[in-house]
This record gives structure tokens, C-alpha cells and sequence, in this order.
């Protein structure tokens, strides 16, 4: 592969809005196509962040051979049938999270990506933030001692938002465990691995869409309290407590710039700077990936997606938690 990399974006919202004016500014990362349902659409973003191409169908961006990486930024419900395709036409991958709605799904993307030989990786970027990086190397470290408790929340009020939108609406996958509870659930895997036991809780809105989940993962010797919801705003911190000291991941932990870790009555900052709004660092991996000629992360691998979607599946039949689709 040549020193440049060429991307394409399909779903072209508000993530993909904010993935590629971070795009600019990674030196070997190359804008190419852009797609959309409508080609209108894909033609202003195009104009926007300044690509090669406008494209009025996904199908075409599948089949430009001057791209090489596609990024996947659609709502849950469409991130298999894309990414399928996508890797069906011999594209690299990089899909929004969670890669696929449920296990089923996600294996099927993994063995497509195994089948075709190309690189495929779920697009976890808090794994590659500075902080959690250096928050996972602490506790990996043995800095803190045995970890025994470990407490993370996100929660942002979205009741007022579009009951049709996919925040709201289960047909597209809709509900707060898979678009903001995966972050507590992976801080807590990411640290711990996978619990022995899963308890949880969770609340619905009108339109049948989970709108607050409560869980409690128990380990030999740890727990971890882990919420997400779409009915309040959280202070979105998180703490990490061990037998010797603490790490407090300031807000928005999952994008946090600075720890501070308390050591008895030491206390330390850590200021840990993010590149743009932080999806330069995943843009990174990928491209460190595909030099190297890896087809999956070291840092997030396919296994990791794979047992962080067991999971999110776990508490969701635990919580009654099911899309229409499924």
C-alpha cells in the first residue's frame, strides 16, 4: 500500500462530520468519496471537507478502486449489511460501534473480513485515547494495587429527541445500552476482562426503546457499576479503585484528557492531550495496521469485539431488551 491512505465515509451525519475534520489532519490520510442515499447530500459534505468524490449511492463507493479504507457511520441497524458489502468488494473496514447489533451479526462481519483478507476493526476510538491508553497501562502495571471497584456512567437527556431518530427508535437499533452504555461496558471488560456475573436493570420509553440500563458486573474480588441513559445528564466521570491507589478519568471520561492518580496521599496529574476530538488517534491505529499489513488491532482486536458484543447480548436478554429486526 502506498504511503497515502484513501478513505471513503458512508453515512454522512454528525460522527462522520466530526471523524473527517479530524481526517485533515493526519498527514497520510487522503479523503476520496464520500456516499449518501442522496447524492446532494454527499455532494455538500464533499464540499465541505474537501474530497474527490460525491457519490449518490454506498454501492458505488464499494466498487471505487481509489479507495481503500472505508469508514462506516450509519445507525446500528445498517452497520452488517454495509460493512459486508463493503468487505464483499475487497474494502478494508473501520465500522462505527457497536460493529454489529448483536453476536450473531458481528461473527458473521469477522469471518467476512477473515474470508476476504482485509482489515476490519470496530470503531471503539476511547480504546486509543491517550488517557484510557495510559489509565490501562497503570492498572496494568500494577500501580494500584488489586483492582476492586470500578464505577463509570454516561448519560445525556435525548426524551425530547425525534421519536423516528435513532436514539428512539428500536427499528434502528435505538436505545442507550448500544450507543453510550458500550463505553462504561467496555472501560470495565478493557481493565477486567470478562465478569463472572451480569446484573441488570433497565427502563423503556413509549416507543419501545430501552432508555436506561443500570448494571453491576461481578469479578472474583471486583466489581464494577456501570450505567447509561438517556434520561438525565451525568457528570460522566469515572473511577478506577484499587487495593494501593485510584485513577480518577476526568469528564467525559470516555474522551478525557487528564487522570489524576492518588497513591495514599499522593496525588498526581496527568495532563494527557487528544489530537483534534480524539478520532485521530483510532485513525492512527488503522493506518499503523495497514503498513504493517496487520488485518486486525493489537489493541482491539476481533476477539475484544467479539466478547465486548457477548455482553451488551447478555444484559440485553437479561433486560428484555430486543429490536424488531432481530
Amino acid at each position: 500500500m502506498s504511503t497515502e491512505i484513501r478513505w471513503g465515509i458512508v453515512g454522512l451525519g454528525k460522527i462522520a462530520d466530526t471523524f473527517a475534520r479530524d481526517l485533515a489532519l493526519v498527514p497520510e490520510a487522503a479523503l476520496t468519496a464520500v456516499a449518501s442515499r442522496g447524492l446532494k447530500k454527499a455532494e455538500a459534505f464533499k464540499e465541505k471537507h474537501k474530497a474527490v468524490y460525491a457519490l449518490g449511492s454506498y454501492e458505488e463507493l464499494f466498487n471505487c478502486p481509489e479507495v481503500d479504507v472505508i469508514y462506516i457511520a450509519t445507525p446500528h441497524s445498517h452497520h452488517a449489511p454495509l460493512a459486508l458489502r463493503a468487505m464483499e468488494c475487497g474494502k478494508h473496514v473501520l465500522c462505527e460501534k457497536p460493529m454489529g447489533v448483536n453476536r450473531e451479526q458481528s461473527s458473521t462481519m469477522l469471518n467476512m473480513a477473515r474470508e476476504k483478507k482485509v482489515f476490519f476493526m470496530e470503531a471503539l476510538w476511547s480504546r486509543f485515547m491517550p488517557a484510557i491508553v495510559r489509565a490501562k497501562e497503570l492498572v496494568d502495571s500494577g500501580a494500584l494495587g488489586e483492582v476492586r471497584y470500578i464505577h463509570a456512567d454516561f448519560a445525556f437527556y435525548a426524551l425530547d429527541r425525534d421519536p423516528e431518530g435513532r436514539l428512539l427508535n428500536p427499528e434502528l437499533a435505538g436505545g442507550s445500552l448500544l450507543d453510550i452504555g458500550i463505553y462504561p461496558v467496555f472501560l470495565s471488560y478493557m481493565l477486567l476482562g470478562k465478569p463472572e456475573k451480569v446484573h441488570g436493570v433497565s427502563r423503556f420509553h413509549q416507543t419501545g426503546a430501552e432508555i436506561e440500563t443500570s448494571m453491576i458486573f461481578e469479578y472474583d474480588g471486583a466489581q464494577a457499576l456501570l450505567f447509561s441513559g438517556l434520561t438525565c445528564n451525568s457528570e460522566m466521570k469515572a473511577m478506577i479503585c484499587g487495593t494501593k491507589g485510584t485513577i480518577y478519568v476526568h469528564p467525559r471520561w470516555h474522551e478525557s484528557q487528564e487522570l489524576t492518580l492518588q497513591l495514599g496521599d499522593e496525588v498526581h496529574s496527568l495532563p494527557l492531550p487528544k489530537l483534534g476530538k480524539g478520532y485521530v488517534h483510532e485513525i492512527n491505529e488503522v493506518h499503523n495496521c495497514l503498513n504493517k499489513g496487520q488485518l486486525q488491532s493489537e489493541l482491539w482486536s476481533h476477539q475484544n469485539s467479539l466478547d465486548l458484543i457477548e455482553l451488551l447480548d447478555l444484559v440485553r436478554s437479561q433486560n428484555g431488551i430486543r429490536f424488531p429486526f432481530e
